[in-house]
């Protein structure tokens, strides 16, 4: 009896669903500026900061760890010494005993990413300064109430802040790299980062790394088809239309489509946010490697022809607004299913894999933009959701006390310190933080 008892307990622990953290977005905007987030179905309703869906909640430990109350994974606080190559990281997670806990690893990029906090804004100075010095007005993509954050180390652009994940694409970037996903709490993003040619045994891209320990099951997704065109994720219970939009849209275009969708009996349907939509992305697979999307073969999506002239697959809507550089809110993130296209030194390449999390000019025109030269497309797809543990945000928060504590450590590794926010942060003209001198950009 006592056996059966267990092994019934440890079957309902496996078909536990799994809460997907909200981005913690709290504020509205339009295509340019912040905006009043009405309850009515007005202009620009319902995107992110309308919906709270399992708020981020974390409990500092008080030994070096900190546990997340939503997804029931424990994580190092710290920010590691120094950056690291998968090799090296997967070598030192074998060995270390934190807080009394033996079994740490790299996590993969759909746990990293349950990390990401929508609240972050990368920053921008008006005044003179080099990419090595974070804006004074920069707010990391995780929160530092709980955990130590680094930007880009010594000799480095301050958005040089990877971290470290254990997924790598089954396709290459860049032309022939090998390639691993990393998630920028700098600058709000995953992309692929070719770290090594194909072939070669030196890696020449490193990175910071949070160690994870605890469940195995987040960001394994469990698709049951509905037979109505929709599809039933059994891991979050979340409902997905099976079909897209088959077109492009813009982000307020594509907030009003999911909002008066009517589809399968259904009339709650809704635009994702960014955090529900990387969820469903399947890494296993790609257009080079399974001529298909990074997504379950149960959905199917639009194929297109992209920038090179090659059969692909679109960017996909989010309803999250991506804070990033002069016009802060005149982006929204999505998540390319196809390659991640930009065009680099003339040649226009996948540069940043299929399963990519960037974020496009809300209105606009197509072209390419950024280092990589990422390829800005603005009228994008839908895929639409349903279901979750949805509450109104009434928007409650004093949005001027967050963060609380600003845990950033210097980006020196002589020294380390954690500055308290300055409740004049918002109101002065944006500074830089003290940097190293400049270096060529990585590509």
């Amino acid at each position: 009896m006592k056996y059966i008892l267990l092994s019934l307990l440890y079957m309902s622990s496996l078909f536990a669903i799994i809460s997907i953290p909200d981005t913690a977005q709290n504020e509205c905007y339009s295509n340019s500026t912040k905006i009043e987030c009405s309850q009515t179905k007005d202009t620009f309703f319902p995107q992110d900061a309308h919906y709270k869906i399992n708020p981020p909640s974390y409990r500092d430990n008080g030994d070096g760890t900190v546990s997340d109350n939503v997804t029931r994974l424990m994580w190092s606080k710290e920010v590691d010494d120094k950056k690291l190559s998968l090799e090296e990281a997967t070598t030192k997670a074998r060995g270390m005993n934190l807080a009394g806990y033996s079994d740490w690893r790299v996590p993969s990029v759909k746990e990293l990413y349950s990390l990401m906090d929508f609240r972050g804004y990368t920053g921008f100075s008006r005044g003179r300064g080099s990419m090595n010095d974070a804006p004074s007005n920069a707010i990391p993509y995780i929160n530092t109430d709980y955990f130590d954050f680094k930007y880009g180390a010594k000799n480095e652009r301050y958005i040089d802040a990877q971290w470290l994940s254990s997924t790598e694409y089954v396709s290459t970037t860049m032309g022939n790299m090998q390639t691993l996903f990393g998630v920028n709490f700098a600058d709000g993003r995953i992309k692929g980062y070719g770290y090594k040619r194909v072939g070669s045994t030196q890696s020449r891209k490193k990175f910071y790394v949070r160690y994870v320990r605890g469940t195995t099951r987040y960001g394994k997704n469990r698709f049951e088809d509905n037979y109505n065109e929709t599809l039933t994720d059994n891991s979050t219970n979340l409902m997905w239309t099976k079909v897209d939009s088959k077109k492009g849209m813009s982000w307020k275009n594509a907030l009003e489509y999911a909002n008066n969708l009517e589809h399968a009996g259904y009339s709650d349907w809704r635009l994702p946010n960014i955090k529900e939509l990387q969820y469903i992305v399947d890494y296993s697979r790609s257009p080079d490697t399974t001529s298909s999307p990074a997504i379950s073969p149960l959905f199917k999506l639009s194929s297109i022809t992209n920038e090179n002239g090659q059969r692909d697959y679109p960017y996909y809507w989010s309803s999250t607004t991506h804070q990033d550089g002069p016009n802060r809110y005149t982006n929204a993130s999505y998540i390319s299913f196809g390659r991640a296209i930009g065009k680099m030194r003339g040649t226009v390449m996948d540069v940043h894999g299929a399963g990519a999390q960037r974020s496009d000019p809300k209105v606009g025109s197509q072209k390419f933009h950024g280092p990589q030269g990422d390829a800005l497309r603005s009228n994008n797809y839908v895929l639409c959701v349903r279901g979750g543990n949805i509450e109104q945000n009434q928007n409650e928060e004093d949005f001027s006390k967050y963060p609380y504590r600003l845990n950033i450590q210097e980006n020196s590794s002589e020294s380390s310190s954690s500055m308290q926010r300055p409740d004049e942060r918002f109101n002065q003209r944006p500074e830089h933080r003290r940097g190293p001198p400049p270096r060529p950009r990585f590509y």
